[in-house]
């Protein structure tokens, strides 16, 4: 029984080499085998063909319909405004509004800077604004014309009582040319720029005019201090310095001036007998 036990191993012992160093057998890929069946086919066809019909049933029907205009951000007013003027939106399918559209309705509109939109299925449409702010009023001569300007130098809209605002006076010729809703002309357009970055500086007495010529800008605070920037390159650096020399210098209730034109190289000088020049 042993010897019998040992021929049985030797044996396998034999063939194992031969086991071990076989090549695999290799079959040839059957053809078609990974492509998809006529029935897969069929079925992915169908149901490509039902989504592309769902989208245009619910584009040209009233499936999503708009029936709420859901405006935010700005004033009441202006709300209001671009309600009336996306009031032809209503009725149309929430996947046929565009931001080609929108724009070119709202483009009426100078108090809005910007703004976006989302589609809240099944009828909501929401727009959310981004108003101009206004800083500047801008006067021409000879005449009574007022003209309220943002921060991004676009006219608002014609003041019909400007003395009322608290807000800087630029005045200009008449001959300038001046649209609501549009920019102001680029030889001015300095000087919304330079009323916005003051209103954040706090200066003393505020800014009450602004003096616009080629390449200069000159502010003329309350105290009757003037803020010279020279070109309207750089102007929050330049007002941060300016700021900085009239509370180190204690100017806050001077007259005279404070030349920031180049700000590595600021000049001043003050009328206040008690101040030192």
């Amino acid at each position: 029984m042993a010897a019998l036990r040992r021929l049985i191993l030797d044996l396998d012992l034999a063939a194992l080499p031969a086991r071990l160093h076989r090549p695999p057998s290799l079959r040839p890929p059957v053809p078609g085998r990974f492509l998809p069946s006529s029935r897969s086919l069929a079925v992915g066809l169908v149901l490509a063909v039902a989504g592309i019909g769902a989208y245009a049933l619910a584009r040209e029907t009233s499936v999503f319909a708009v029936q709420t205009i859901d405006v935010r951000g700005g004033t009441p007013l202006i709300r209001a405004e671009v309600r009336a003027a996306l009031k032809d939106e209503a009725g149309t399918s929430l996947m046929r509004v565009g931001g080609a559209d929108l724009t070119r309705r709202l483009a009426a509109l100078p108090d809005i800077s910007s703004f976006t939109y989302d589609r809240s299925y099944p009828h909501t449409l929401r727009i959310v604004i981004r108003r101009e702010h206004p800083v500047l009023v801008v006067r021409q001569v000879p005449g009574a014309n007022a003209f309220l300007v943002s921060s991004s130098g676009r006219v608002l809209r014609v003041l019909r009582h400007p003395e009322i605002s608290p807000l800087p006076r630029l005045w200009v010729t008449h001959d300038l040319a001046i649209d609501v809703g549009s920019r102001l002309p680029l030889r001015v357009l300095g000087a919304a720029n330079a009323a916005a970055a003051a209103r954040s500086m706090s200066l003393p007495g505020g800014v009450q005019t602004i003096v616009a010529r080629p390449d200069e800008l000159t502010l003329n605070l309350g105290t009757g201090l003037q803020v010279r920037l020279g070109d309207s390159g750089d102007v929050l650096l330049k007002l941060a310095i300016a700021r900085r020399i009239i509370r180190l210098v204690g100017w806050a209730g001077a007259t005279g001036y404070v030349d920031v034109s180049v700000p590595e190289r600021p000049v001043a000088d003050t009328t206040n007998s008690q101040v030192g020049g």
